[in-house]
């Protein structure tokens, strides 16, 4: 039986451009411990809607992960910025938070 990234990836392969398939595919790659294979897919969606925070945090939080620290900062400051524009209040306090840390 294929696994969920299994499944999002035949949906991703029959049609590459769908960032939303690309978004399933990268969670379903982490919550299977691949995030490494996740970051091209989640850089699609950033890629593909200047308004959308989720990609932004989720990449911004798996590259800090993976130790790519610098390369997470905008992302996550980024990410910041919209939840402030679209009102996303729990996600601003996480963001500010972990940008606090830095």
């Amino acid at each position: 039986m294929p696994t969920r990234a299994e499944n999002f990836a035949a949906l991703v392969a029959r049609d590459p451009a769908n960032p939303l398939f690309r978004f399933s595919l990268a969670q379903a790659l982490v919550a299977e411990g691949q995030g490494a294979a996740a970051v091209p897919h989640y850089e699609v969606c950033v890629a593909s809607r200047a308004d959308w925070m989720m990609p932004r945090i989720l990449l911004g939080k798996l590259l800090l992960e993976l130790g790519h620290r610098e390369e997470a900062r905008p992302l996550l400051e980024n990410a910041l910025e919209l939840a402030r524009q679209q009102q996303h209040e729990d996600p601003e306090r996480e963001l500010v938070a972990l940008l606090a840390s830095w």
